[in-house]
């Protein structure tokens, strides 16, 4: 793994097979999730919490579709 700093960036790369798409994914998601979230002043519990209502909207509102 590669790790370079270059114009105010943060670049890595990753040998080919050492993560599968869904853990890239994961890892994509988590750092953009740092991105959205640096600059707020929310508290990590707030942002628990609003995450938490999201996913029960969305189950209520799809649940259907993955019970029998």
């Amino acid at each position: 793994m590669k790790i370079i700093r270059e114009n105010n960036e943060i670049k890595f790369s990753i040998p080919e097979g050492v993560l599968d798409i869904s853990e890239l994914q994961k890892l994509v998601d988590f750092i953009r999730f740092r991105e959205i979230t640096s600059k707020s002043r929310a508290k990590p519990e707030d942002v628990e919490n609003l995450a938490n209502e999201i996913n029960e909207s969305w189950w209520e509102k799809n649940k259907s579709r993955f019970e029998k």
